[in-house]
């Protein structure tokens, strides 16, 4: 065993950061005897040095600023945990690999606009960025598509990704809530915040989804060319109608490889029934990989949470003890970042699952023959059109149609569903949900 402890700064004392430290004062001897040498905190930072956190902080060197503890000599290990794409976090992260040491980072934010810069300034330095907290909280995906996936080559990676968006579609479906009530519940036992707005418009997912892209495809991170859209416009109504078709609504990250670039994008989606995605329910987190050797690839687990992110930090932090000076050091983004080819986003294509459509219309003779004829003349081929549910709201004035089209593009379902709307057949905003195969 080595007879130099591997010495941690901790910045931020949250819930992760406290967790963390309860982590490596439980299996200290276990992850010293797993790692070949001792792993101690020497130092913290935080905003408040007051507050009761309920762990013992004595011991610690204190530092009321992080880039001042990222560039001491107390500490050989920068364990980032503040949060936030730029400010305090970005710039300590920046000095600690200035000067040398290892960056452990959760900051999923930070790594979608500044990871390819990070990347590269850990590998000048020949230091390591391990971020494995960043993604699908305790599910171990980074480390499996970085290193144990690298004689693979990967068509697909996709999955649920934002455990509060998850929690709510989960109940919405099984207690038949609303929306706003299932998020108004989420607040109340915290998997959703104050300002849900990062979370259920799908934003974290996309963060999260920027990353696995790059380390699947050996892409520049390129989270500014994602196609975002969040869960706030799902109802029960689609939910219910959903499951009569046999899919299940589920908020995922999708990201593919085409002949003409690489697609990313965010956005509610039906999955059949009884595919393995659509099992996993409540906060639950779940990554799926399409590669041509190991063939398609799910992990799941829990996807946020203290002792859960604290054990992917604790294991990145593992990884770096292990590193023997002078070795060859794993890419943080699979391959040197220099080496990343530059994004290419994908030209417009048909969706090959086809969309789900719902709409509530005026209760005129014609109608569903003009929808049928309008979506004709955009190329839009229907597998299905038919009446759901009965009457909505409105008795004996508006229906509720659910059409189901097979491969078409989003462009043409958009301009189709204008062209109905300046007809004034619609009642309110018609619904539009794509459908994975």
């Amino acid at each position: 065993m080595s007879n130099h402890p591997l010495r941690l700064g901790i910045a931020g004392l949250g819930t992760v950061g406290v967790a963390l430290i309860n982590v490596l004062n439980k299996n200290a001897e276990m992850m010293s005897n797993r790692c070949g040498r001792e792993i101690i905190v020497t130092a913290v930072n935080a905003r408040n040095k007051s507050r009761d956190r309920g762990v013992d902080l004595s011991n610690y060197t204190w530092f009321d600023n992080a880039e001042d503890m990222a560039a001491s000599d107390e500490i050989d290990v920068f364990v980032e945990l503040i949060g936030g794409e730029d400010g305090v976090a970005l710039d300590a992260s920046r000095k600690a690999l200035s000067v040398g040491k290892h960056v452990v980072t959760a900051n999923k934010a930070m790594l979608a606009m500044h990871g390819v810069e990070l990347a590269k300034e850990a590998e000048a330095q020949g230091v390591l960025l391990n971020f494995e907290a960043a993604v699908a909280g305790g599910i171990p995906i980074i480390k499996t598509m970085r290193e144990t996936l690298t004689a693979n080559n990967v068509e697909r990676v996709y999955g649920i990704m934002n455990g509060t968006c998850n929690y709510m579609l989960t109940r919405m479906e099984r207690e038949g809530i609303s929306y706003e009530d299932c998020l108004a519940d989420a607040q109340a036992l915290g998997y959703a915040e104050a300002d849900p707005t990062f979370d259920v418009e799908g934003f974290d997912t996309a963060h999260k989804l920027a990353i696995l892209t790059s380390l699947a495809f050996g892409t520049q991170i390129a989270a500014d060319e994602i196609y975002v859209e969040g869960i706030s416009s799902i109802t029960t109504e689609d939910i219910q109608a959903a499951k009569s078709l046999g899919y299940r609504i589920k908020l995922l990250g999708v990201a593919a490889k085409t002949d003409t670039g690489i697609e990313q994008r965010v956005h509610p989606t039906m999955v059949p029934l009884d595919s393995s995605i659509a099992q996993i329910s409540g906060v639950t987190n779940a990554v799926a990989i399409d590669a041509d050797i190991v063939g398609n690839l799910v992990m799941s687990g829990p996807g946020a949470g203290g002792d859960a992110t604290a054990s992917a930090v604790a294991g990145d932090i593992a990884d770096i003890a292990k590193c023997v000076p002078g070795e060859q050091k794993v890419p943080a983004l699979g391959k040197p970042a220099n080496e990343l080819a530059v994004y290419r986003k994908a030209k417009m294509r048909s969706h090959e699952g086809g969309y789900f459509i719902r709409m509530t219309v005026k209760d005129h003779a014609g109608v569903f023959a003009a929808i049928a004829t309008t979506m004709a003349k955009h190329k839009i081929s229907l597998e299905s059109i038919v009446q759901h549910g009965g009457q909505d709201n409105k008795a004996n004035t508006d229906k509720t149609i659910i059409l189901i089209t097979h491969a078409t593009t989003e462009s043409a379902v958009r301009e189709a569903l204008e062209a109905i709307g300046k007809d004034d057949y619609l009642s309110r905003k018609p619904q539009m949900i794509r459908i994975e195969k």
